[in-house]
């Protein structure tokens, strides 16, 4: 697990980088994370080699510098409740923005997975069950 904190993973040449939650706590009534960008991002040398960052949430993603290639998600269940492509509720400040699946803004890419499970409602329909597995080519 990684915690705010990134590692480079010799044997690929790539980095990997993992933030904590950006929702994990509730004081005064306003939900805080513990998630430290920067000071993730800080831990990554300036060699070249691709970032893959990983964040439970995925609004961070309008965040993220060009230094990072690829950021992975969960979160929002693609919304839980699909209809042609679209989420009625996406807990999420970008709403379907950054619901489900494959997002490319600004040359670097976002990939939301739907999940396995269910938050707050017991329902899930248009948006199938899955454990997302992604290829990373050069």
């Amino acid at each position: 697990m990684l915690s705010n904190q990134a590692l480079k993973i010799e044997r690929h040449g790539v980095w990997l980088a993992g933030l904590e939650d950006q929702i994990a706590i509730r004081r005064n009534g306003k939900w805080q994370g513990l998630d430290d960008l920067p000071g993730t991002l800080s831990q990554i040398a300036d060699d070249g080699a691709p970032v893959v960052m990983m964040a439970h949430e995925p609004d961070i993603f309008s965040e993220m510098p060009n230094r990072v290639s690829l950021t992975v998600s969960g979160h929002t269940h693609g919304g839980q409740v699909r209809l042609f492509g679209w989420s009625p509720i996406v807990p999420s400040r970008h709403g379907n923005r950054f619901a489900y699946g494959h997002v490319r803004e600004h040359g670097r890419d976002l990939v939301v997975s739907g999940g396995i499970g269910c938050s707050i409602m017991p329902v899930r329909f248009g948006v199938v069950p899955e454990i997302t597995v992604i290829e990373v080519s050069s």
